[in-house]
């Protein structure tokens, strides 16, 4: 996980929005288990006796002393053994270390009369609610509480009690309570006195039109929360969405810049294919996973814990037994991310291979039609698809088979508790309308947690693609020392010395101590057969490869000791390969000198003899330039990376085959202008064209790596029998 981890560095520096995500979630969670919460209330009002009032009441009491009621119904009132219910307040458990129990009420206990409800001669008898209302409201720090007992003959017995308040501080800060408890305790008070002050605005008279009131009041407040609790929704995701996609952004950037300073041998082993996925496909991968986790994996965790949270304020020991299925699932989840990381690794580079073979086919379409090769592509594209579709079948596996087992846990865990639950009910130890709760708020839990089991995966799913994305940005970039000087210009000569040079992954040299002296102004013509290192050599000079052994020297000053910008801020190359960009012909010329104005640009054109077919396109200057060029002819595109290093006026030239795709009329033009450009210019010519290699003042001859002849032209005609030959095959133009 700890490439993944890393992505989280483009997260942090936006921590203000990430704030208000983890509060809009938290916020949502506990909306949710409100809104659920109210099932009691509105089950109380609409089944039970008491009333909204009465039971807010009830929980007063519970929270406050520790007691617990038993909470008559209808169906009582109509028998007459239970008809003295309705006058007093069974006691049906007592909490540890509560003030109840302090007091010493216990169990069993029937309340008779509270505080200023005292019973007497003239009044006998206390309806249960107005106890209820006496108990949960009396601000008093002292309370006289009537009850009767049954002793051991089983005869009830009157006893009378004194009752400590939350509002007797005193006695309240001399109790030995764990700060735990402590602290519970005054939330729960503070929680049951909002919900007092928001109940008085309803009627306590337990008639039809109070009790239809009493349902619109919760049904409005459940719609008002359900509001609030959307439009947080509605934030968290956007703004999760936002963090993302702008660190995602930034993480792109930061690979693509980083590429744009690893070596050219580095692309000489990868794939262009496979980096071009990592920067798309894979960083998508890894920005679903963080929306994700930004999204509904804070979402939904919270909104399982705050209703399990819930479930435990309304019965802990049922909460408790459905939640002993926690550690199986966490187990069950592990393994099923590790089998997702593999199988998405392996999906992604199957992905790239597609991706490559998909260019590479388009590219050499041509050579595919002609040599009729269509069904060999096909064979090769399905075995790579095949490999694909193996792994995302995997993936689908893994994904398909996480839901349905987490339900199974769910059910399992959810009937356990349902079965003590039922027993509990019967037994009198919880409510019916409590129970039917916390049936509810276990069951949404279970799904919030099922909505939750696909979020491992993804995650894994990123570190697999994070692995890819953060390997390429691990690459070491272009070697450049921190004490490394700026690079004058070349005033005297560029010296090989004793040059040694294989490309990264092969043990054959390309270049055996090639030792060489270019004098400044002066022109080199680099000739040989194919594979003789001709290009190398050139390329060795803006320091696109370092040699393995000796020296490249630029007035005397190793190019390895010299800052690579003050270096290729010198050079100016054109190669046999046309590169342009997808831009306008303005600023492809003007790629060289950023800046550079547009009579600038035309005057390189011109030089090149480019203008005169530029001015009869539509837009002149201003046409675009299609992808790879297309649109423009060989020649046309030679001619334009001509002006641009033209309008560069570099102090070195490298033109590499640069006349290759021009016709002959467009060479000759292009020729004069090589040779205007070259005059007190260090450039080195590649080339198997007579024209352009006949009158450099030096020709350097190369064969397997090496320079076996270095003259003028009339010279090595005379001693070199490797040039003679070259000059009768392939320097004659027919």
């Amino acid at each position: 996980m700890k490439d993944f981890r890393r992505v989280f560095k483009y997260i942090w520096p936006q921590w203000p929005r990430i704030i208000v995500v983890v509060f809009s979630a938290v916020l949502i969670a506990a909306l949710l288990s409100l809104s659920f919460l109210t099932i009691i209330p509105l089950l109380k009002v609409m089944m039970g006796s008491e009333g909204l009032q009465g039971w807010i009441d009830r929980k007063a009491c519970e929270y406050h002393y520790g007691l617990e009621f038993y909470s008559p119904t209808t169906v009582d009132f109509g028998n007459i053994e239970n008809q003295s219910l309705a006058y007093q307040l069974l006691v049906t458990n007592i909490k540890k270390n509560s003030l109840a129990e302090m007091a010493g009420v216990r169990p069993a206990d029937r309340i008779v009369g509270i505080g200023e409800l005292l019973t007497h001669d003239d009044v006998t008898n206390i309806p249960f609610t107005r106890l209820l209302e006496e108990l949960a409201t009396n601000k008093q720090k002292t309370l006289t509480v009537q009850l009767k007992r049954l002793n051991k003959d089983n005869i009830l017995e009157d006893k009378t009690l004194t009752l400590n308040t939350p509002d007797n501080k005193p006695y309240i800060d001399s109790l030995q309570w764990r700060s735990s408890h402590r602290l519970k305790w005054k939330i729960k008070i503070a929680l049951v006195s909002r919900a007092q002050r928001v109940a008085e605005l309803l009627p306590r008279e337990q008639t039809a039109q109070s009790k239809i009131k009493a349902v619109v009041f919760i049904i409005l407040a459940m719609g008002v929360v359900t509001v609030i609790r959307c439009l947080a929704k509605f934030y968290q995701d956007y703004m999760a969405q936002k963090i993302v996609q702008v660190g995602i952004n930034k993480l792109r950037e930061d690979v693509f810049a980083h590429l744009t300073y690893m070596p050219i041998g580095f692309f000489a082993v990868e794939r262009p294919s496979d980096i071009v996925s990592r920067i798309v496909r894979d960083t998508t991968s890894m920005a679903q996973a963080i929306k994700v986790m930004l999204g509904k994996a804070l979402r939904e965790p919270l909104n399982a814990l705050f209703m399990l949270g819930a479930a435990a304020i309304l019965n802990w020991q049922l909460t408790l037994i459905f939640f002993c299925g926690a550690p199986l699932v966490l187990v069950l989840l592990a393994n099923f991310g590790r089998k997702m990381k593999r199988a998405t690794g392996k999906s992604l580079i199957a992905s790239s291979q597609m991706l490559g073979k998909l260019q590479e086919t388009m590219a050499g379409l041509k050579i595919v039609k002609v040599y009729n090769q269509q069904q060999h592509e096909q064979q090769t594209f399905r075995a790579i698809n095949k490999r694909l579709i193996r792994q995302l079948l995997k993936i689908s596996k893994v994904d398909a088979a996480t839901n349905p087992v987490l339900e199974v846990l769910g059910m399992i865990a959810g009937s356990a508790a349902l079965i003590a639950g039922v027993y509990w009910v019967t037994q009198g130890r919880i409510d019916s309308p409590e129970f039917f709760t916390m049936l509810i708020l276990m069951g949404a839990s279970a799904d919030a947690v099922r909505k939750t089991s696909d979020i491992w995966n993804k995650i894994q799913q990123a570190n697999a693609a994070a692995e890819r994305v953060f390997a390429a940005l691990d690459q070491p970039v272009e070697l450049e020392m921190p004490d490394m000087i700026k690079l004058p210009n070349l005033r005297n000569k560029i010296e090989f010395k004793d040059v040694v040079f294989a490309y990264p992954g092969s043990v054959r040299p390309v270049l055996k101590e090639v030792n060489l002296t270019v004098s400044a102004g002066h022109n080199v013509a680099i000739v040989g057969p194919n594979g003789s290192g001709k290009t190398t050599l050139a390329n060795l000079i803006p320091r696109f490869y370092d040699p393995d052994s000796g020296q490249i020297l630029i007035d005397g000053q190793d190019i390895r000791d010299v800052t690579l910008s003050s270096l290729r801020e010198q050079i100016g190359m054109v190669t046999q390969n046309i590169v342009t960009f997808n831009d306008t012909i303005a600023v492809n010329i003007a790629y060289a000198k950023p800046g550079a104005t547009r009579k600038e640009i035309i005057a390189a054109a011109k030089r090149a003899f480019a203008h005169e077919f530029i001015c009869l396109l539509p837009d002149g200057y201003d046409s675009v330039i299609g992808e790879h060029g297309m649109g423009l002819s060989g020649g046309q595109l030679q001619r334009i990376a001509m002006a641009r290093a033209i309008l560069k006026n570099p102090s070195i030239l490298i033109f590499d085959e640069a006349t290759s795709q021009v016709d002959a009329e467009s060479e000759a033009k292009i020729h004069n202008a090589i040779e205007e450009i070259m005059q007190d210019r260090t450039s080195f010519i590649i080339a198997h064209r007579f024209s352009t290699v006949i009158t450099a003042d030096v020709i350097v001859v190369m064969d397997d790596g090496q320079i076996i002849a270095q003259d003028q032209h009339n010279k090595l005609m005379q001693s070199c029998p490797l040039y003679q030959r070259l000059y009768e095959t392939q320097l004659v133009r027919t």
